[in-house]
């Protein structure tokens, strides 16, 4: 099997599985809502807060931390159906049968897009909803699902590369723990210059900040740490890019 059919077909096989199995779409679609209905409906005051001056208001505040949190949870949930494809012995023999088997892990990566593109449709709607102001043009707007795919595309290689060296649901809490903390080290309730204490030095040095610094700043047309944004995504990216391919070659010899 070439690499691109090897990719349609494991990519086929995860929607499938993911869209007609409850247990594996439903927590992906209400993870997302329930975080943004909880933050930005019940901390809608912190926008009352002295010094809390992002012009679009605080749902619009929240929205972009929801939308690049759910585009990293929708890379770890794949991963759980990479593990759960291991447990039932189907990715051993995809292992056997496809000679060109990054194909395996594009395949993976192109269900995790589409899992999220559905999720984040559901996400935007529900924002519109509850009255989100846009400030930014389509540019803008472009930006910000750009960070989210990006985020999207790295979680799910490090999630990938976690299920393929473990190959085991029990792998799970390896795979979501670190993308959990990495996010909720980021500022989220609150701009980074309100943050005190050592939680606004762990998010100074946090990476992710970056990200959704610029994503605040793309929904408000005040980008900002673009250009860091983007490296921190790329950079993520290609690291867990090579993280993926190396639990791929773990797994081939496991056999």
């Amino acid at each position: 099997m070439k690499t691109v059919a090897v990719a349609r077909a494991v990519a086929w096989r995860a929607l499938h599985n993911a869209f007609t199995n409850p247990s594996l779409l439903i927590p992906s679609l209400i993870f997302p809502l329930f975080f943004f209905t909880a933050f930005a409906g019940g901390l809608a005051s912190v926008q009352d807060v002295p010094g809390f001056d992002y012009p679009q208001g605080y749902t619009a505040f929240q929205f972009v931390f929801v939308l690049l949190q759910s585009a990293a949870f929708g890379g770890v949930f794949t991963g759980f159906s990479i593990a759960r494809d291991f447990e039932s012995g189907f990715a051993r023999r995809l292992l056997l049968a496809a000679p060109h088997r990054f194909g395996i892990v594009l395949g993976y990566a192109a269900a995790a897009l589409v899992r999220w593109l559905v999720t984040v449709a559901l996400l935007t709607a529900v924002a519109f909803a509850f009255g989100m102001q846009v400030g930014g043009s389509g540019i803008d707007l472009f930006g910000l699902y750009a960070l989210g795919f990006i985020l999207n595309v790295a979680s799910l290689l490090w999630a990938c590369g976690v299920a393929m060296r473990l190959r085991t649901m029990q792998a799970g809490p390896i795979m979501q723990m670190p993308v959990f903390l990495v996010l909720f080290f980021a500022p989220v309730y609150v701009p980074l210059s309100l943050l005190e204490g050592w939680i606004h030095d762990v998010a100074v040095v946090n990476p992710v900040t970056r990200v959704v610094e610029a994503g605040r700043g793309f929904l408000a047309a005040e980008p900002t740490q673009v250009a860091a944004a983007f490296a921190v995504g790329i950079g993520l990216v290609l690291l867990f890019g090579l993280w993926a391919v190396r639990g791929l070659r773990k797994a081939e010899a496991a056999g």
